[in-house]
C-alpha cells in the first residue's frame, strides 16, 4: 500500500522530530523495507541534537559497534552550546520564574521590557538568549524544557517573526510529549496569529497555513473533540483555500473526520463540492468513496473502495485506530444514500454490498431506519424494507428556500448603502443637528 502512503508528502511541511514517529510507524508496517526506513531515521536526526540516539540508529544500520569521530566532537559541542546558553540565561529565567513578578507582567509586552529592566536588570539580549535555549532544548530532545522556555520568550519577546517561531516549537513540543489538551490550547493560538499577521507576500502566509493543517493532525486525532475541531478548522474558507492549492492529500483526514462524526454530516455537501474541485489532482480509496457515493450513486463502486479504505487506514499513522469506526460509520451513510433514493430494498443485496453476514446486516438495517428516523417498514418473510415517500410539496420547498430572502436582501441593500455612500451617517447627523439650532434659536428671539 505504499501507493497510498502519505508520509513522503507530508515530510516537507513537518518538523524533523515530528516526522520521527511517522518513521517508527512505518517500520512496523510492511510497507517500506526495513533498512530503508533505517536510513531515513539516521539521516532525519543527524540534523538534531539527540546524538546519542542516533548513534544506536547508526551502529544498528551498519551493523558496528564504532561510530565515527564526528559523533563525539558533535556531542562535545552540543554540550558546550547547551552550558554556555544555560550560564546565560540563568538570570532571567530566575526571575520570571518568581511568582510575584510573573504576577507584575501585563499584555503589553514594551512596559514588560522595561519592569524587567528597570527592577531586574533584565536586557533584551538575556530575552533573545532564551530563543535560543529553547531551540537547544528542543533539538537535543528535551520537550518539557523547550515548551515552558519558549512560553516565556514568547511573553516578553517584542519580534513578531521570533515570537511565531517560538509558538511553533512549543506547541512541536507539546505534541512529542503528548499533552493534547495544552496542544490544543497552542494549536488555536497559533491559528489567529498566522490569520491576524501580515506575511510579506500571500505565498508565505500559504506555507504557514499549510505546515498548521499538517501539524494539527497530531492534535486533533489524539484529542477526545479533535474530529469536532479538524472539522471546524479545515472547513474555514482560508484553509479550504489552502487545501486546493497545496496541500490536496489532506482531504483524508477531513474526510475521515466528517465521516467518523455523524454531528457533522450537514458538512458533506460543502465536502463533496471540494473533492470534486481537486480530483483531478489527489485522490485515494477514502475519497473515491465519497465521490462515488455522493456524486456518481455508484453503490457497487463505494462499496468496493470502503474494503479498499479499511487497508489504507490500517497504514496511515493518524487513522490507524480510527478503522471500525470509520468503516461503521461510512456503512451508515452507504446504508442510508442507498435506503433514500430506492423504494424497495432487498436486504440481502444491500447487506452484501455493506459486507456483512445476512444474520448481522438485517439488524443493522432496522437500526439504521431507527436512528434516522426513515420512513419505512420492514417485511422480514419478504426480506425487503420498503420505503414511503416523503417528498415535501413544491410550494412547502419555495417557502423553505426562500424564508430568509427578505432579510437577507435587506442586509445586502444596507452594505451597498454603508459603501457607496459613506458620509450618510454625518449628513444625518447634521441634519438633525440643524433643527435643534433652529429651535434654540427661535427661542431666544421669542424671549427677546
Amino acid at each position: 500500500m505504499a501507493e497510498h502512503d502519505l508520509t513522503q508528502r507530508m515530510i516537507p511541511s513537518l518538523d524533523r522530530q515530528l516526522v520521527f514517529p511517522l518513521l517508527e510507524f512505518l517500520s512496523s508496517q510492511d510497507v517500506y523495507q526495513a533498512d530503508a526506513i533505517l536510513q531515513a531515521k539516521v539521516e532525519l536526526l543527524s540534523g538534531t541534537g539527540m546524538v546519542d540516539y542516533t548513534g544506536e540508529l547508526y551502529k544498528q544500520l551498519h551493523n558496528t559497534d564504532q561510530l565515527p569521530a564526528e559523533f563525539d566532537e558533535k556531542r562535545a559541542a552540543l554540550i558546550k552550546q547547551l552550558t554556555e546558553s544555560e550560564h546565560k540565561t540563568k538570570h532571567i529565567r530566575e526571575v520570571i520564574e518568581n511568582p510575584e513578578v510573573a504576577d507584575a507582567l501585563r499584555q503589553d509586552k514594551l512596559q514588560n521590557m522595561k519592569l524587567l529592566q528597570d527592577s531586574y536588570q533584565c536586557t533584551p539580549e538575556m530575552v533573545l538568549e532564551l530563543y535560543n535555549f529553547g531551540q537547544l532544548q528542543y533539538s537535543s530532545g528535551n520537550y518539557g524544557g523547550s515548551a515552558d522556555i519558549l512560553l516565556h520568550f514568547s511573553i516578553l519577546s517584542t519580534d513578531p517573526e521570533l515570537t511565531l517561531s517560538a509558538l511553533w516549537g512549543k506547541l512541536a513540543s507539546e505534541i512529542l510529549l503528548g499533552n493534547w489538551e495544552v496542544g490544543l490550547g497552542d494549536l488555536l493560538k497559533l491559528r489567529e496569529t498566522i490569520d491576524k499577521t501580515h506575511f510579506k507576500t500571500p505565498a508565505e502566509q500559504l506555507q504557514q497555513r499549510m505546515w498548521l493543517l499538517h501539524w494539527s493532525l497530531f492534535v486533533f486525532f489524539n484529542h477526545p473533540k479533535g474530529r469536532d475541531g479538524i472539522v471546524e478548522t479545515f472547513m474555514l474558507p482560508h484553509y479550504v483555500s489552502t487545501i486546493q492549492n497545496a496541500c490536496p492529500w489532506i482531504l483524508r483526514y477531513l474526510v475521515a473526520a466528517v465521516i467518523t462524526n455523524r454531528r457533522k454530516r450537514n458538512m458533506m455537501q460543502d465536502l463533496v463540492k471540494t473533492i470534486q474541485q481537486v480530483s483531478y489532482m489527489y485522490q485515494d480509496p477514502v475519497t473515491e468513496f465519497v465521490e462515488a457515493l455522493y456524486v456518481d450513486f455508484d453503490f457497487d463502486r463505494a462499496a468496493a473502495k470502503l474494503e479498499e479504505c479499511e487497508s489504507v487506514l490500517e497504514n496511515d499513522f493518524f487513522l490507524t485506530h480510527a478503522v471500525d469506526d470509520f468503516v461503521e460509520n461510512a456503512r451508515f451513510f452507504l446504508a442510508e444514500v442507498y435506503c433514500r433514493i430506492h423504494k424497495r430494498i432487498d436486504m440481502k443485496a444491500l447487506t452484501t454490498r455493506l459486507n456483512m453476514k445476512p444474520e448481522d446486516g438485517e439488524k443493522w438495517i432496522v437500526k439504521l431506519i431507527r436512528e434516522s428516523r426513515m420512513d419505512a417498514k420492514v417485511d422480514f418473510k419478504e426480506g425487503t424494507v420498503i420505503m414511503n415517500s416523503s417528498y415535501n410539496p413544491v410550494y412547502q420547498q419555495v417557502i423553505e428556500r426562500t424564508r430568509n430572502l427578505v432579510f437577507r436582501t435587506q442586509v445586502m441593500n444596507s452594505s451597498i448603502d454603508k459603501n457607496s455612500n459613506p458620509n450618510k451617517k454625518d449628513d444625518a447627523k447634521q441634519k438633525g443637528k440643524q433643527p435643534r439650532a433652529a429651535k434654540r434659536q427661535e427661542t431666544a428671539v421669542a424671549a427677546q
